[in-house]
């Protein structure tokens, strides 16, 4: 049965039913590791979300330690605060974090740095906050042309509706490019950034399941595509993707990142 009412249901609770487990869940564990978040300090999560990233680190600080985690989103923070987490969950926008100055050990931001309004303030605040020796590290997706899964669904929507719906989709992923993220960093007074990448999985449940997810994301494809053109999508995706899929008839590629590092 296709999942057309998908489309209707709250964003936050979609982001956290489907792309969590299929895109963005392992990124915690690696963004932990690659910070040496420890048992004990003080971190701040930026554009946390549901939650993905922010209850990895709680377990990592522990008791003796304290995560927040800071969204802009209120949808998103609901859903967070129904999950059993030690957080402090604050409603802000990364451009004006509402904490003083080097408050906190790591500050850490998974996959929503692309949708700041202004990037190179954004980071000057996560910067900001920092204590001296403090850890900074910033996710954002690769280029979609490096993900093979995605690059053919992009390159359908071009074909079968336009390429304003095809770089729709792409939105989440123009900061894929080192030399963007590094003209960020300089704008932000960060000129000692690494940028580092990284690559993980997108793992789905069925073409299906990818084609109406992403149909139904409020960030990109969100009400652009009517059922009718839902239905060519899948029926184009079925064959376009299918080297994509495994034996049980999951869906499995590619999905590089970027991360960018600091250390104040």
């Amino acid at each position: 049965m296709m999942m057309r009412a998908t489309a209707d249901r709250n964003p936050a609770a979609i982001y956290d039913e489907k792309f969590v487990p299929a895109l963005f869940g392992p990124w915690g564990e690696i963004l932990a590791d690659i910070t040496a978040i420890a048992n004990g300090e003080n971190v701040l999560d930026v554009a946390c979300g549901t939650g993905a990233l922010t209850g990895v680190l709680a377990d990592r600080v522990g008791a003796a330690g304290s995560v927040t985690g800071l969204d802009i989103n209120p949808q998103m923070l609901a859903v967070a605060r129904h999950k059993p987490m030690a957080v402090n969950w604050v409603e802000a926008p990364a451009e004006r974090l509402p904490f003083a100055d080097a408050g906190f050990d790591a500050v850490l931001s998974q996959f929503g740095f692309m949708f700041f309004d202004d990037k190179a303030l954004a980071l000057e605040e996560m910067y900001r906050v920092l204590r001296p020796g403090g850890r900074l590290a910033v996710a954002v997706c690769g280029a979609v042309a490096e993900s093979p899964g995605y690059n053919v669904f992009a390159s359908l929507l071009d074909r079968l509706f336009g390429k304003s719906v095809g770089d729709a989709f792409r939105a989440p992923f123009e900061l894929g490019d080192t030399e963007k993220l590094k003209d960020i960093c300089a704008a932000a007074g960060l000129d000692d950034a690494q940028i580092v990448g990284r690559t993980g999985r997108v793992r789905f449940r069925s073409i299906e399941d990818l084609v109406s997810t992403e149909r139904a994301c409020a960030w990109t494809l969100g009400g652009l595509l009517s059922d009718d053109q839902f239905d060519l999508l899948l029926g184009e995706c079925e064959t376009a993707l299918r080297p994509f899929t495994t034996l049980d008839g999951r869906i499995e590629f590619a999905m590089p990142c970027l991360i960018i590092l600091a250390t104040k």
